[in-house]
């Protein structure tokens, strides 16, 4: 039977029903409309595997300028407390080559397989650390205590910032999410920018630290050259990258394992078997990447007249490019919303992107996952949603994670 046309105002990122479940609308405008103009949001939304990935291969068509951003355009209010600081976002990910190479190879020293393998015995004892916090209570809210955590200390390790600081850098992080999804009250986003304002000030303060003691930690590498330091950067995308960083290393990682820990725990089979065999680890982080995807999409804007999809999308135009329906997508993948730890080809999902934006912390978003999970099912016998307890969505248009979600196990034996 042929679906019902489908309306792009269905599409609606932020709509209470899509936070929960946005897959059978993905579904639909992939069936009906894979490329559509949705005038409520002035974007065009691109929904289908295949379109996706000739978006990512195409920078000089779909540039990744401000790609973070629903609208590239903040409100006045907005925009005259973000002129106290550097207004325009030079970061790795929304940035185009020559620019993109150039700072690409600043991290390309940074995030390399023996440095995150060198990592990996002290994630461990962080994230036992951790869970000896909570254990003997029985039940908590596992995004804060847990999947928070974890990452958020990995990465101010990493960037060399105290770990009593990472309370703080949360605040900020959210309040740059809320400038990037730019979907509520003017006010709140005023708040938001002035917090980001102190967030950048916070980054610039330890960058000129670093120009006085550089250290090994990726704060030392960012130091640009007219500061002294090795980067052949501004001091502006020395900041922007910092803070993307911070956002990167931690934001996409908590909702990866929250996200993980919600499907493993409505597929008790798939839970067993992994339980029964932790090689199966590595691929199944894959499929939880595949089905709940982090990020949900990013945004592109056109640079000239094109097609795609059989579809005219004029010069300066918005693009929204949903991995997550991607992933989903039955042309790519059998039986597409089934969890399923043993697919063989998961790794083919997009939550990591391609091409040149290709995540650079895909590598340490793995491990830290695999420990993650290897730790929790280890040390947390018959571990469970709690009942009753908290199942929050993020309300944010391009991340898809938790903000509470509530756990419970059996209490060990003392």
């Amino acid at each position: 039977m042929r679906d019902l046309e489908f309306d792009p105002s269905e599409f609606n990122p932020i709509e209470p029903g899509q936070l929960e479940n946005p897959y059978p609308v993905y579904a639909r405008a992939r069936r009906n409309r894979p490329v559509f103009h949705s005038p409520d949001l002035n974007l065009w939304i691109v929904t289908r595997y295949a379109d996706i990935t000739e978006v990512e291969m195409a920078p000089a068509t779909f540039s990744s300028v401000g790609s973070l951003y629903a609208s590239t355009q903040p409100h006045p209010e907005v925009l005259s407390v973000l002129k106290q600081g550097y207004v325009e976002f030079l970061s790795l990910v929304q940035s185009d080559p020559p620019d993109h190479t150039r700072v690409r190879a600043v991290f390309g020293k940074a995030l390399i397989p023996q440095r995150v393998a060198a990592m990996e015995a002290s994630t461990r004892t962080l994230a036992d650390s951790l869970i000896d916090s909570f254990i003997q209570r029985g039940e908590i809210d596992i995004i804060p205590e847990f999947a928070y955590a974890l990452p958020g200390l990995v990465i101010c390790d990493l960037l060399g910032l105290p770990r009593s600081d990472l309370q703080q850098l949360k605040r900020w992080s959210d309040a740059n999410l809320v400038l990037l999804s730019g979907t509520t009250p003017v006010q709140h986003q005023v708040e938001c920018a002035r917090d980001f304002i102190e967030m950048q000030r916070y980054f610039a303060g330890h960058l000129e630290e670093r120009r006085q003691r550089p250290g090994e930690d990726l704060l030392s590498l960012l130091v640009p050259e007219s500061m002294g330091g090795t980067a052949p950067i501004s001091h502006q995308e020395a900041v922007s990258n910092a803070i993307d960083l911070l956002a990167a290393g931690h934001e996409t990682t908590t909702a990866l394992l929250g996200n993980g820990l919600w499907l493993l725990l409505h597929s008790p089979e798939q839970l067993r078997a992994l339980r029964e065999d932790s090689r199966l680890l590595p691929n199944a982080i894959e499929e939880m990447l595949r089905m709940e995807a982090p990020v949900r999409g990013f945004f592109r804007t056109t640079t000239r007249d094109t097609q795609l999809g059989g579809v005219s999308i004029p010069r300066g135009a918005r693009i929204f490019i949903v991995y997550a329906s991607g992933n989903r997508d039955e042309a790519q993948f059998a039986m597409p919303d089934h969890f399923d730890i043993r697919r063989e080809d998961a790794k083919r999902h997009l939550a990591f992107g391609k091409g040149i934006h290709f995540c650079l912390g895909a590598i340490l978003a793995r491990m830290e996952a695999r420990v993650a999970f290897e730790h929790l099912l280890r040390r947390l016998p018959n571990l469970r949603l709690a009942p009753g307890g908290l199942a929050v969505r993020r309300p944010y248009f391009a991340l898809r994670g938790f903000e509470h979600l509530s756990l419970a196990w059996d209490m060990p034996a003392a």
